[in-house]
């Protein structure tokens, strides 16, 4: 799972809130799908860029980060660098396409599971449930570090 940091929580907190808002989400496009919209939102990027740069590569955003090269001077392996530089996995960013970590999964409390991957709602649950985790592991990072102190 993602390295815990303040910048992907908010990143994936504002994507939930901007779907939950009402925007533009097609699983199909690359630009409006779950990852491309978690894209727009680290990057800046629009939909229909993100959709363009994505294209340039064959397959999906699981199909990306398996052939994910940092050097490779392809677009969409910078997006996908972007998001690694918060702290996601190439695992984290196919785990997102199809809204299938377990550990993410485990923690979803409404009784809809399966998720689906191409449900905009499921996407929204799935990302707080995801920034959630995160936060939590930062609190107790934060919590034991504090332990350690006080023990030294």
């Amino acid at each position: 799972m993602a390295r815990p940091s303040y910048q992907l929580i908010e990143a994936l907190r504002v994507t939930a809130d901007r779907l939950e808002k009402g925007a533009y989400y097609q699983w199909t496009h690359q630009g409006s799908c779950n990852c491309g919209h978690l894209a727009q939102t680290i990057t800046k990027l629009t939909k229909s860029e993100i959709h363009k740069i994505a294209l340039e590569k064959e397959g999906n955003w699981a199909d990306k980060t398996i052939d994910y090269c940092k050097t490779s001077g392809f677009p969409i392996d910078h997006v996908i660098g972007s998001m690694i530089d918060l702290g996601m996995t190439t695992e984290d960013i196919a785990n997102l396409e199809k809204l299938n970590c377990p550990k993410v999964l485990k923690e979803v409390t409404e009784n809809i599971k399966p998720l689906k991957y191409s449900d905009k709602s499921h996407v929204i649950l799935y990302m707080k449930t995801w920034a959630n985790i995160l936060e939590t592991q930062i609190i107790n990072q934060i919590q034991k570090s504090i332990k350690n102190e006080i023990l030294i």
